[in-house]
């Protein structure tokens, strides 16, 4: 019978810690922390495979424990103790896997890119992406000061966005060269066109910026604006990005 391990100074477990606290870590050792049963089983339905599986014997889901066993993922059992310190949240679920981080090719002449600028709360991020790949975008680029895609909070809110849609990160000079056969769209408070008035049947990158501070200044495309009433002043980036990227969706359906 495999022993169970109790002991925090474990250096596995010790590493998978590390890796949910440590973005420069994650990037280091290009692996990442998946936690909890939908994530986990989302990421092995694309074909992704953990490295190792922690798994505490009383709160784990012995199906998805069971599919790990057939696809000969090592499976190691430690102590409620050692899953409550790996958690990222206040209700663990028993189950917390170590994955290679994802390193997916850029498609090729893409017609719906999300570009992101400076996106830096965790949250908004995972919604962005949970949205992006709903609406149909073939891929999602971070440039500048984004938040980490794997931080952990991201995974939770992206709900396994991150192994469905490619997400990749570019400085500017490589986003316009990627993008000069689309017509460019920064979403801006002060834009000139109605997001409703875009042919969004055409290729397209749409740019969402920081809320507090906008787009980079040196971002060039059509500035498009969400009609609001006079004394609503902006919208949440999550927000704006799911308006317009639903309405493209629209008219393309």
């Amino acid at each position: 019978m495999t022993e169970i391990i109790s002991s925090l100074q474990n250096n596995r477990v010790k590493l998978a810690r590390q890796l949910q606290e440590k973005a420069r870590l994650r990037r280091k050792e290009r692996k990442i922390v998946l936690e909890g049963v939908r994530l986990i089983a989302d990421a092995l339905a694309v074909g992704y495979k953990p490295l190792f599986v922690f798994y505490e014997s009383q709160h784990a889901d012995y199906e998805l424990i069971a599919t790990l066993q057939d696809q000969q993922i090592q499976l190691i059992p430690v102590s409620a103790d050692v899953i409550r310190h790996l958690s990222d949240t206040q209700n663990p679920q028993g189950i917390i896997a170590v994955f290679p981080l994802p390193e997916p090719a850029l498609p090729q002449k893409p017609e719906r890119i999300l570009i992101l600028d400076a996106i830096r709360e965790p949250g908004n991020m995972g919604t962005i992406l949970r949205t992006a790949g709903a609406a149909g975008v073939e891929v999602v680029i971070l440039a500048a000061d984004c938040v980490d895609p794997y931080n952990p909070k991201v995974l939770r809110s992206g709900m396994g966005a991150h192994f469905r849609i490619p997400i990749v990160e570019a400085g500017w000079d490589q986003i316009r060269g990627y993008c000069d056969d689309l017509g460019v769209f920064l979403a801006a408070g002060d834009g000139d066109l109605n997001y409703t008035d875009v042919d969004w049947k055409n290729a397209w990158a749409l740019v969402i910026g920081n809320e507090a501070h906008g787009i980079h200044q040196t971002v060039e495309g059509q500035r498009i604006a969400i009609p609001m009433a006079s004394e609503t002043e902006s919208l949440n980036a999550a927000v704006a990005a799911g308006v317009i990227l639903f309405e493209a969706l629209r008219q393309r359906k």
